[in-house]
């Protein structure tokens, strides 16, 4: 990671500074990072891909439409990227955005909304269920994501960031992260930007594990999910 990258992305610039030692932490546990991701998304991608064909179905029964949904993000550096979903919403969902947009039940620069009029049957299970999630273990493969990291935002999100927040930016984006795990949309914007700063100050293999581990049980009790 260098930081000419990271000012040059016009997300971070001069508006915050990791400690140097932080720097070289991030270096030395990136390569383990990357191969744990590779090894467990791969498997996660075997063992899912029969779910897949079953989701894939449900969705393009359920409401017209791609089963998969494309959206621009923003990755490690400010880099965008393409993130990948099972697709939960109506095709039109982006278009009547304004339509509920004084509806949301979060503050800051993000939309969080429960019984949202987008979002069809078949979505709704997904999003309670964190499968909508499942082929974001493709963007993991790619290197755009890891499993563990901060939820990749949007690029509206991002530019209404305060130079505190845009500390995120500087590792990879992940499937989970303390976020998930300590309450998601339960929790508001704030705090939530509270746990990134504390995971990027903390981050280690150690805490990935940890973090997976209490993750599985989030899933399971679909806690938090919207």
């Amino acid at each position: 990671m260098q930081r000419a990258e990271l000012e040059s992305s016009g997300y971070l610039g001069n508006r915050f500074e990791l400690r140097r030692s932080e720097w070289s932490r991030f270096t030395r546990n990136d390569g383990l990072k990357r191969l744990v991701d590779l090894v467990l998304a791969g498997l996660g991608l075997l063992v899912t891909l029969p779910l897949w064909l079953g989701v894939m179905l449900a969705i393009r029964i359920d409401s017209p439409g791609p089963a998969i949904f494309t959206q621009e993000r923003v990755g490690r550096h400010g880099r965008r990227f393409q993130f990948y979903k099972f697709r939960s919403m109506y095709v039109d969902a982006e278009q009547r955005l304004s339509e509920v947009i004084a509806r949301n039940e979060i503050d800051g620069p993000v939309f969080k909304m429960r019984n949202d009029p987008r979002v069809t049957k078949v979505g709704a299970f997904l999003r309670r269920t964190s499968l909508d999630e499942l082929p974001q273990l493709v963007n993991v493969l790619r290197g755009e994501m890891s499993l563990v990291g901060p939820r990749p935002p949007l690029p509206r999100e991002v530019e209404k960031y305060r130079p505190a927040d845009t500390v995120r930016l500087t590792v990879k984006p992940g499937l989970t992260c303390l976020w998930q795990i300590r309450g998601r949309s339960e929790v508001g914007f704030d705090q939530w930007m509270e746990f990134d700063r504390e995971y990027v100050n903390n981050m280690s293999l150690w805490l990935d594990l940890q973090i997976l581990v209490r993750t599985v049980w989030v899933v399971i009790s679909c806690r938090g999910a919207y």
